[in-house]
């Protein structure tokens, strides 16, 4: 009874927190960037994954298993793996554009696990016998961290996306407050950018707003295929891992189970994704599509088969309650 009070006691409080912090993102896009509100909204996050990592470890605790065993607790599991992905470039005084989608994506999370949709699995249950192994945490965590980083990278490719459309359309319009993110660059980001200055070598660079927007397109780039190149690898030891552990209980490495066929297309698709995106031949627009596309396809793979709720990972899904 404490550890479910304190657990409903965390989720309560995570959420309120990353709803406060989102709040002052929007107000540090919408007018000036005011360096307390900012540093704010970054010590809101830290203390949004530590409320959600005490969550994790209480409910490890009063389970007797890694809370990774339904929807609700991989949900949770998300919110945390966002939040690392956001911290992590603070911890190292390295400015980039993650935090707003960052936080967007562990408030949705967040709201929709802590929401009545799933109240029918919030309780820890006995694990099924084809859970019971030790390939649970290593499977499925580097799963979710997977899901976790090319989410973040195909939001950063849409935002590419956008730029890039309305810069075509109107390259002489007034300063978007978005692209005062820029004005910030680490070595990387630098000599990255000297490097691809050729792809956008066509670009009217008399315009100091067509020079600001290529900057921040390319920024986008060059963090979406960094990101997404950290997904693909946690996604790869995910289904690796996962068909070693599907031949210890099943008899089988691969059953074109609706959850491992969606997780191999989500794999094709983000291989043509780090294939593109390294073709040199290819704009940047180019690998941008394939990432926005994955970005539905990662839904599909995640979240959409759990609402089938047939196949050998049936375990995941949930049926939404009625009043």
């Amino acid at each position: 009874m404490i550890f479910s009070t304190l657990e409903h006691i965390l989720t309560h409080i995570s959420f309120s927190i990353v709803s406060i912090v989102i709040t002052i993102h929007l107000i540090t896009l919408l007018i000036d960037e005011i360096i307390k509100l900012n540093d704010s909204s970054e010590k809101g996050m830290i203390a949004t994954f530590l409320c959600i990592t005490v969550l994790l470890v209480t409910r490890w605790i009063y389970s007797g298993h890694f809370p990774l065993s339904n929807l609700y607790e991989s949900l949770i599991f998300l919110s945390w793996s966002l939040s690392v992905i956001h911290i992590v470039p603070y911890f190292k005084k390295n400015k980039s554009h993650l935090s707003t989608i960052t936080t967007s994506s562990v408030i949705f999370t967040q709201g929709f696990a802590t929401s009545g949709l799933l109240t029918e699995i919030h309780q820890s249950a006995i694990l099924v016998p084809a859970l019971q192994s030790e390939w649970l945490i290593m499977h499925v965590s580097m799963m979710i961290l997977g899901y976790a980083a090319l989410l973040c990278g195909s939001l950063l490719s849409v935002a590419l996306l956008v730029l890039t459309f309305r810069k075509k359309r109107n390259p002489f319009c007034k300063r978007n407050p978005l692209l005062k993110l820029n004005e910030s660059f680490s070595f990387g980001e630098i000599q990255y950018i000297n490097e691809r200055n050729n792809i956008l070598g066509n670009a009217s660079f008399f315009s100091p707003n067509n020079y600001y927007r290529s900057q921040l397109i390319q920024q986008l780039d060059y963090w979406s295929y960094r990101v997404i190149s950290l997904g693909f690898l946690f996604l790869t030891i995910g289904i690796l891992s996962g068909a070693v552990w599907a031949n210890e209980a099943w008899g089988s490495y691969w059953n074109w189970d609706p959850k491992e066929t969606w997780a191999f297309i989500t794999w094709i698709v983000f291989a043509v994704y780090l294939h593109t995106r390294t073709n040199r031949n290819l704009q940047v627009e180019n690998s941008a599509i394939v990432a926005s596309m994955g970005f539905l396809i990662i839904w599909i793979c995640y979240f959409g088969v759990n609402l089938l709720g047939i196949g050998l990972h049936s375990y995941g899904s949930f049926t939404l309650t009625s009043n």
